[in-house]
């Protein structure tokens, strides 16, 4: 389903001076372009671990011509031998800034580096690094106030000066329950000690964010697709949606 146009306007913080210069930022980040710069169509595929992410790029490689972008994480488990995101899971409250200030500057690499296809689909984007990742490491006390501080200076800057717009984000719903589930049958290292508290605190998040739209600006109209069920049936629903999901540009006007 497609989020409704009211719920895009946040009405709950709508008297927030902070979230309206961040809206403004935004909407006017394109006007910082050279001229006669090209911006080619962008999706953000977003959700929680393991919420079916990879099934849905895969889907896309294969059925379309869209440019896929996957998360760095291989980028992520090694900066010059070291692997700042093991680290992070290890001790959050000592690596969680080391990994978060990579991990925002390799994705606005990704929002960045020049086009293949008139059309890009990423999975997740600086905007979920920021609001979902960061924001909880800060909720969850294990991110300094300083450090937090820092992140979102450098985050305000690059949406108020560079080009990261995007134009549809998909929103792979799924419980918690779910997640902890097939992580269990993933294979990576890290992963294997992330505790179910912690999927519930980024779902809780990406609640806020995509569904009640309350805590911070929604950069794009969202598509939420429900990925509780077998993975058959999550293809399934990307077939239903494809001409929308293929058609970003034009989702605006079907709010």
């Amino acid at each position: 389903m497609l989020v409704p146009r009211g719920l895009r306007m946040w009405p709950l913080l709508a008297g927030s001076r902070r979230l309206q210069q961040a809206v403004g930022s935004q909407r006017s980040a394109g006007k910082l372009l050279k001229s006669g710069a090209k911006k080619n169509a962008v999706i953000c595929i977003e959700g929680n671990i393991a919420s079916g992410k990879t099934t849905c790029l895969e889907y896309f490689a294969k059925t379309t011509n869209i440019e896929i972008l996957e998360e760095p994480v291989l980028k992520w488990r090694n900066v010059r031998g070291h692997n700042p995101l093991g680290l992070m899971y290890l001790d959050p409250a000592r690596w969680g800034i080391t990994l978060q200030t990579y991990v925002q500057l390799t994705m606005l690499k990704m929002h960045t580096r020049p086009s293949l296809s008139p059309m890009r689909m990423m999975e997740r984007s600086i905007y979920s690094a920021k609001y979902i990742f960061v924001e909880n490491l800060f909720q969850s006390g294990k991110m300094p106030e300083v450090d937090y501080a820092v992140l979102t200076e450098w985050f305000d800057w690059i949406i108020g000066n560079i080009d990261i717009s995007v134009d549809l984000i998909v929103y792979l719903q799924t419980s918690p329950e779910t997640c902890y589930r097939r992580l269990k049958t993933r294979c990576r290292e890290e992963e294997k000690t992330i505790p179910m508290e912690y999927l519930e605190a980024i779902h809780h998040l990406h609640e806020e964010w995509l569904i009640k739209q309350t805590r911070f600006p929604v950069p794009a109209p969202v598509l939420v697709i429900e990925a509780d069920n077998d993975m058959q049936k999550i293809i399934k629903k990307f077939e239903e949606n494809l001409a929308r999901i293929r058609t970003p540009c034009n989702a605006r006007h079907c709010l």
